[in-house]
Order: C-alpha cells, then structure tokens, then sequence
C-alpha cells in the first residue's frame, strides 16, 4: 500500500477528512474484485495528488460499517470526494484512472 494512502474509519474520519480540505475516500471490501483492480489507481492517485495537498483514503466497508452507513454505500468500490468536509461528488464502480484523476483534478481546483 502506497504510503500515501490513509486508512480511514469510524474512530478517525472527523480528524482526518471531516475538518476540512480536499479528499476522496474509496470505500471497498476486501472481497470485493472490483476494489482489487482500482486499488493500484487509489494508490498511484494519493501520491500524485499529495503534494497538492490532497488526501486519499481507503475505507474497509466491514470495518467500518457506520461510516458505509452514514455515506449511503450501496456498493462498493464508490468513490466519496469531500471538499471542507462536506461531499461533493461519487462515483460507483470501477472506474479507469483518467476519469478518477479528472473527478479529482475539478474538485481541488
């Protein structure tokens, strides 16, 4: 896992996303095949974007099921993208890269 990568759940969320900034959370299950293939994109996307100062988080569905619950996660993987803590967009599914870093790249501005 890229070093970038935040793990996110429900003890650390408000202190990590929920105070502000930009940030885009992949919400995934560990059996999820889907999620596999993506999870190089999340990766190669959390270091591109961390010198903009864009977080990139993971969030394991099965442990942290209150947060699936509070974000309304009907499938996985979705992708949450948070500006001050607040979402501004999704995507579901697996996505290729160029349309996960355009999502990106509009929402840090």
């Amino acid at each position: 896992m890229a070093s970038n990568v935040l793990f996110i759940n429900d003890n650390n969320f408000q202190s990590e996303i929920g105070s502000g900034g930009v940030a885009m959370l992949d919400f995934y299950a560990t059996w999820c095949g889907p999620c596999k293939t993506i999870e190089p994109i999340v990766e190669q996307l959390a270091d591109e974007f961390s010198e903009k100062g864009v977080k990139v988080g993971k969030v394991d569905i099965d442990q942290a099921p209150d947060l699936a619950i509070k974000f309304a996660i009907q499938g996985v993987p979705t992708l949450l993208f948070f500006k001050d803590g607040e979402v501004v967009d999704r995507m579901s599914g697996a996505h290729p890269k160029p349309n996960i870093e355009k999502k990106l790249a509009t929402i840090s501005g």
